[in-house]
């Protein structure tokens, strides 16, 4: 019988990478990355624009790999939901991909403008607001709705499998749902990242990810829990 033991200790390592990294990528760049952009501002900022779009690639890579990383054990439980929670996150994927592009397009229209000068400068500020305002429905909430979804996919394969302790899982489907709830609320509001509601709501999911990573690293999965799957499987 396989232990997925490695592919425990990778799932885990995965979750603290996608959630370090969708955190930090709001370091490098902090305050100078607002509405109205400070054109002048963000080219002189030029390694910090390339490094917060290379921190949100890894963002979106790890946070793939978190469900390419269950599903050769998933897909034995459940197949649809497996698979659905692997399109989920590919999707967010694309989204976190298509807003770090956002960010370097909007450096490559800055350094034009400021090549031009103050007339440059003024004809590139609409565009630029433009980018910045996709940018932030990208990754505040087109970006959230499928990881979502596929989070919400690979709970349920995990509460019901008891894969993992059924009071870890479970907390992870409660605490995905508020961050539903709470994504929802941003669309409505148009309030993205840190606010008061965001935080309150996304810190359970924050903290369940942290321990169901560590849980997996040290560990792994539940043996009966694979005996049971491998013995539904001969």
């Amino acid at each position: 019988m396989r232990t997925y033991r490695g592919s425990a200790i990778a799932v885990g390592v995965l979750f603290i990478l996608c959630s370090a990294t969708s955190i930090l990528s709001i370091v490098p760049l902090g305050g100078a990355l607002v509405t109205p952009v400070d054109i002048a501002k963000l080219v002189a900022n030029e390694d910090r624009v390339v490094m917060t779009a290379l921190i949100e690639f890894v963002w979106a890579l790890t946070g793939a790999g978190i469900a390419v990383g269950l599903y050769p054990i998933l897909k034995k439980l459940n197949p649809a939901l497996a698979l659905g929670s692997v399109a989920g996150r590919l999707v967010e994927a694309v989204f976190v991909v298509v807003g770090a592009l956002g960010l370097l397009a909007l450096l490559t229209v800055g350094q034009g403008a400021v090549a031009a000068g103050s007339a440059g400068l003024s004809s590139a500020m609409t565009t630029s607001n433009l980018v910045l305002a996709a940018r932030e429905w990208v990754h505040g909430f087109f970006a959230l709705l499928p990881f979502g979804v596929g989070a919400f996919m690979y709970y349920v394969v995990l509460y019901r499998s008891r894969l993992v302790p059924r009071w870890l899982s479970g907390w992870g489907l409660v605490a995905i749902m508020l961050f539903m709830v709470s994504t929802v609320i941003a669309g409505f509001t148009q309030e993205f990242g840190f606010t008061t509601v965001n935080t309150v709501l996304n810190i359970p999911i924050g903290l369940q990810e942290m321990a169901l990573a560590i849980w997996l690293i040290a560990k792994g999965f539940d043996q009966r829990a694979l005996a049971s799957v491998a013995e539904s499987q001969a």
